[in-house]
């Protein structure tokens, strides 16, 4: 089970709750602490997606150093082959040389790009997670058991802590799209 779908449930969970005067819900401590065992039994799942993409990233470098390695060798066999013609010869060094650096160059290209969406990815989750832990939050605050209003003091209802929980999540995955598109 996804970390939204858990998030989806303890939201529902929370609007579902019993009314009570003031603005008031009553729902079950047991309930919301299973909805965030849930939670923590999920992250370990998404961390786990980080770490494939990691394991990629070094799959992918490898093969570019083997492939690096296999073409200096191949430039080597060619340049004794052909050591009776210094002008083959001096080509051939200038090819291998070439070669080594646009492999070298390609591997480096891997390498950056492999970590960038490996950053990429794992500042997406800490977003998300951020998100997911404001709204728990956010929602905790709101049952926590509040001072009557003192006289002139506008009292919070837990709509109002609900909306700037979703607004706190909207924001976090706005800024998750622009991250994506960056």
């Amino acid at each position: 089970m996804s970390i939204y779908r858990v998030i989806d449930k303890l939201e529902a969970y929370v609007r579902e709750g019993t009314w009570m005067p003031l603005g008031y819900r009553i729902v079950s401590e047991e309930r919301l602490i299973e909805f965030i065992e849930k939670m923590r039994a999920t992250l370990p799942e998404e961390v786990g997606r980080a770490k494939v993409i990691a394991t990629n990233k070094d799959r992918v470098i490898r093969d570019a150093q083997e492939k690096a390695q296999q073409i200096v060798s191949e430039a080597a066999s060619a340049q004794q082959q052909l050591v009776d013609q210094s002008d083959i010869v001096r080509q051939a060094r200038t090819t291998a040389e070439i070669i080594l650096r646009e492999a070298e160059e390609k591997a480096r290209k891997v390498r950056a790009g492999a970590d960038g969406y490996a950053a990429h990815v794992l500042a997406e989750l800490e977003a998300r997670l951020a998100a997911a832990l404001g709204s728990v939050k956010k929602g905790q605050e709101a049952l926590a058991p509040k001072p009557p209003p003192a006289r002139g003091e506008a009292g919070g209802s837990l709509a109002d802590a609900a909306a700037k929980s979703k607004r706190m999540a909207f924001d976090a995955s706005h800024e998750a799209v622009e991250l994506e598109s960056v």
